[in-house]
């Protein structure tokens, strides 16, 4: 990568960057109210109706809205935008219905929050990379503090009001419609054009935008689907093993351990993504070898304290009863600081036209996971499902690393006319 395009890099990165820390300082800084006016069972309900949320809301567009950056001219990027809205509201709908099946059987506390929350959560992915395509970086720093810290602060201010579960869920919700809000704006013309393509869609145009970009939903929807997936399956087995207290335990322990992962990774994954586009081969592979050291030179640092004072951080930070949250900290450090280097290197392969192979690989995963944490908990109890977790990961992700280091087949850059005509 030339001195210009690696300086674009860079600073784009350290704008995100500079946004995120502040996204994440928030929550972070008010963690020990949060996790005083909230206790590990209602920490565990929440987390229980999270999962299922993420786990559709990160499929709502069937992940079109990642083809965005890939648009370089003005007609397919706003059919392609259309294409997305018809899908999310779509999506949305399947969500009530579902929300209303699980409030019938009394499986949800607070199912009808489910629509909304998926709405919320997919429009602000959608923003996210309208803005994206458009390197709208301080825009997208602004967002990350209005979504992460904003519902960080709606956390304490309902929690104080007395406001349980519904504080946890209501709080984040409308932090990420308010971010959508931000990210969405754009000039008048263009609006009334994609609702107008929305609600009337030109002969030729969604199906156009469909078939070229149709990699996304048939091989990144179900890759993303099932990592949400994972995450819901095994908050299912720890709930039937352990309990709501336990689940509360696990999801305060990741939500916390993962902020660094979500505040850098989400930083160099936007800037990283639309530079991996348009650089050549050779300066691609680069790129991405000198972000993997970077990130293991941090994630060595954050496994070493997590696994020395763990235990002791977690009661002295969010008080006594989180003392097994920082036990869960310790034992998952090592999967924490793999996690750390691969969150944003999850745009390479969509880049490089890898998405087939890391659908497959990510599957193994996966499974490797679940596994893992059903054995150890079998085994060991909760603590024992975490160390197998991160022994299996600790394969996984070391693999990962060494085929994205070693990539042969890296696609050379595509002008918008060359675009067009190879995804037609």
């Amino acid at each position: 990568m030339n001195e210009t395009g690696r300086n674009g890099l860079w600073r784009a990165t350290l704008t995100l960057l500079a946004g995120g820390a502040l996204a994440q300082a928030l929550p972070l800084l008010l963690g020990p109210w949060i996790s005083r006016l909230y206790g590990p069972e209602e920490f565990g309900a929440y987390t229980a109706f999270w999962t299922v949320a993420a786990n559709l809301a990160v499929v709502a567009c069937l992940r079109y809205e990642f083809a965005l950056p890939l648009e370089r001219d003005e007609p397919g990027a706003r059919a392609l935008l259309a294409l997305c809205v018809r899908l999310l509201l779509a999506v949305g709908a399947f969500s009530a219905l579902l929300a209303g099946a699980m409030a019938a059987m009394g499986r949800m506390p607070h199912a009808g929050w489910l629509p909304i929350a998926v709405l919320a959560l997919g429009a602000c992915q959608l923003a996210t990379m309208w803005a994206n395509r458009d390197e709208r970086f301080r825009a997208l720093a602004a967002s990350r503090v209005l979504q992460h810290g904003g519902g960080a602060v709606g956390q304490v201010a309902m929690g104080w009001g007395g406001a349980s579960v519904l504080g946890l869920i209501a709080a984040p919700v409308a932090a990420a419609a308010a971010a959508t809000c931000l990210l969405a704006r754009m000039p008048g013309d263009v609006a009334r054009g994609v609702w107008q393509a929305v609600r009337h869609p030109a002969a030729g145009a969604l199906s156009s935008a469909w078939r070229r970009h149709r990699d996304f939903p048939l091989l990144n929807a179900p890759h993303a689907f099932a990592g949400a997936l994972q995450d819901t399956l095994a908050v299912a087995l720890l709930a039937a093993w352990s309990g709501d207290a336990a689940v509360g335990c696990w999801g305060l322990a990741l939500r916390y351990l993962k902020a660094p992962a979500t505040l850098v990774g989400g930083a160099v994954s936007q800037a990283l993504y639309p530079k991996l586009v348009s650089a050549s081969p050779a300066q691609a592979r680069a790129t991405v070898r000198q972000v993997m050291a970077l990130l293991g030179g941090a994630a060595a640092v954050l496994a070493l304290l997590l696994f020395a004072a763990g235990p002791g951080l977690f009661a002295a930070v969010f008080g006594e009863r989180w003392r097994l949250a920082g036990e869960l900290a310790r034992a998952l450090s090592p999967y924490i600081a793999l996690h750390f280097v691969a969150s944003p290197l999850a745009v390479v392969t969509m880049a490089w036209r890898g998405q087939a192979w890391a659908l497959r690989l990510a599957l193994v995963g996966q499974a490797m996971f679940l596994l893992a944490l059903a054995l150890g908990l079998k085994l060991g109890g909760l603590l024992g499902g975490a160390w197998a977790v991160s022994a299996a990961m600790a394969l996984y992700f070391g693999y990962y690393f060494w085929r994205l280091a070693t990539w042969r087949e890296i696609p050379a850059p595509l002008n918008a006319e060359a675009q067009h005509a190879a995804g037609t």
